[in-house]
């Protein structure tokens, strides 16, 4: 990856498109709701953008993307999208694509396993939980074997926080459920592992004060700005991002429920500090994820 030649890093981006050929029953239907939540036709059939389709984009747009599944089949009963498959993919696409997996805390040692082998033999670069989606408190102690293998692998871990467009205005929510995505539960991970990179998603409404009290306490921590148009962000969020938090938020558009060229047009007319800007477009994510420039490569090779 070229990241000189890239005006930003979208750390937030999903695999969304049927994992195995036909849908599973009431995917469809699922999907039809994530599109009217978002007012955006990506869950209509037919409409859900392959991996491949999300690199073209990203590519035509000169934007890195971080891309990931969701491992939910315990709790919604949709087969997940293979991680070996969407970092395969990225793997073709390297020069835009950066592959994150998705592991079901549930599956405990098993689950550290695959992690392991994930990034030792498929590049994966960080791993990607929902705890909405997947039913758990993120500092459940069931959960942290798998976390131990993650910071042993020295990436990052992303979480959804807040409330989710998943399920929403569907009957029951669509059983899924807000509270295990209250942000404070992560200021126990971040104690717990120190070492490990924390991204929180989001704006967390209706924490957004406690997301901003875990960053700015602790230093492992991050907050990426995907699932809102930035014209929706909080006036504490902006303020937080401009002055204690510059060097740890990053930009995400949650692709494909929010475009990225909707959500860098609104983020042109926010009120943020224009030495500001490049730190949350770009340079914060190449710091997360290890990624340098040619003049930082260069300096090392002198």
């Amino acid at each position: 990856m070229n990241i000189d030649d890239l005006i930003a890093i979208d750390i937030h981006t999903h695999a969304e498109e049927p994992c195995c050929g036909t849908c599973d029953d009431g995917y469809d239907i699922f999907q039809a709701g994530m599109a009217k939540y978002f007012k955006n036709p990506g869950g209509v059939e037919g409409m859900l953008p392959s991996v491949q389709h999300t690199a073209d984009y990203y590519r035509e747009r000169r934007i890195g993307c971080v891309i990931f599944p969701v491992d939910a089949e315990r709790e919604t009963g949709f087969r997940r999208y293979r991680n070996e498959e969407v970092a395969e993919i990225a793997a073709q696409n390297a020069d835009i694509m950066i592959p994150f997996a998705s592991i079901d805390p549930a599956k405990g040692r098993l689950g550290a396993r695959e992690a392991r082998r994930l990034v030792r033999e498929f590049g994966v670069k960080g791993f990607k939980f929902h705890p909405t989606m997947q039913g758990f408190y993120p500092n459940d102690r069931s959960a942290y074997v798998l976390y131990e293998a993650i910071e042993e692998a020295g990436v990052p871990a992303l979480f959804h926080t807040g409330q989710t467009g998943v399920g929403a205005g569907m009957r029951g929510g669509n059983g899924m459920r807000l509270k295990y995505s209250n942000p404070m539960h992560l200021d126990d991970v971040a104690v717990d592992f120190p070492d490990m990179k924390i991204i929180l998603a989001h704006p967390s409404f209706p924490w957004q004060e406690e997301a901003l009290a875990v960053a700015t306490h602790k230093p492992n921590i991050y907050i990426d700005l995907s699932g809102w148009s930035p014209k929706y962000f909080p006036d504490i969020l902006v303020r937080y991002a401009n002055s204690l938090l510059k060097e740890r938020v990053l930009f995400g558009s949650d692709w494909p429920a929010i475009m990225p060229d909707r959500w860098l047009n609104d983020f042109e007319k926010l009120d943020i500090k224009p030495e500001v800007r490049p730190l949350i477009l770009k340079q914060n994510a190449m710091r997360l994820l290890g990624e340098s420039s040619q003049q930082d490569r260069a300096k090392r090779q002198d």
